[in-house]
């Protein structure tokens, strides 16, 4: 195969999973914020 083509595909697998982590990472934030402040009961 052309290596022009392989690096690319490389370059574009490492963004995916790039922008994967990050998602993640701020899921984990958010998840981690709403623990510690706890829910607001109505009532």
């Amino acid at each position: 195969m052309n290596t022009d083509l392989i690096n690319s595909l490389k370059l574009a697998g490492m963004g995916m999973a790039a922008i994967f982590l990050v998602i993640m990472v701020i899921y984990l934030f958010v998840h981690v914020i709403l623990k510690l402040t706890g829910k607001i009961k109505k009532g």
